[in-house]
């Protein structure tokens, strides 16, 4: 998934960004609430971890915009503030969801997961296509039972592949969806990715290219 962190602490942004991209999300930072609407006015976000109490322009009034826009983008909420009226508030403005700091991160991970799914279309927790079985739980890819180790940017490419059901996913959906906003979209890593995961997943190949549309399972 695509998630956005916005959290004025740098330390904890960075420390929540790094858990998110070791489960294999491709995520962005904002330190503010500027930041955040600026990275939300380019980016398709699946979900945004935002911190209410942000400088400037306040993590409720970022809500606000999000939610007036109509957007599938899924909202949780972090705030030190523990109380009921507080979580109620936050909610009411349109949050998904609600933290409370101090967070246990595999708590965060599950909650982000759960939003998620929320965000896209209904798909089951177990992805299968073409004797490829992808377990986003388990990080655990098989095809015709034999375990394929994939890298993270691998598993992404692959999971998005297999959620499109048969249709054609563009490299650049690829690159939205499976890197963070530093990757440049001229450096191929897209097409890298899938010259790797061809390799790994063997013989008869079972991703095939559109020319000149992006890439498929059928």
């Amino acid at each position: 998934m695509r998630v956005l962190v916005v959290e004025d602490e740098p330390m904890l942004a960075e420390a929540i960004a790094e858990w998110l991209r070791e489960e294999a999300h491709a995520v962005d930072v904002a330190n503010d609430g500027g930041g955040a609407l600026d990275r939300l006015a380019v980016n398709e976000y699946d979900v945004v971890v935002l911190d209410r109490d942000l400088p400037g322009v306040h993590g409720d009034d970022v809500c606000r915009e999000l939610v007036s826009s109509s957007s599938p983008t899924r909202v949780l909420m972090l705030t030190a503030a523990a109380e009921v009226t507080d979580r109620v508030a936050g909610l009411t403005i349109g949050a998904d969801d609600y933290l409370t700091k101090p967070f246990a991160f595999p708590e965060l991970a599950a909650r982000i997961q759960s939003l998620g799914r929320r965000a896209r279309p209904a798909a089951p927790p177990v992805l299968s296509r073409a004797g490829i079985t992808l377990d986003p739980a388990r990080h655990e890819v098989f095809r015709d039972g034999r375990y394929i180790p994939l890298s993270k940017k691998e598993f992404a490419v692959l999971a998005e592949l297999l959620r499109a059901d048969g249709a054609t996913v563009s490299a650049e959906f690829l690159l939205e969806k499976a890197w963070d906003e530093n990757a440049d979209p001229f450096t191929g890593a897209v097409r890298l990715t899938i010259l790797k995961l061809r390799r790994k997943l063997g013989d008869p190949p079972v991703v095939e290219t559109v020319t000149g549309v992006g890439y498929r399972i059928p």
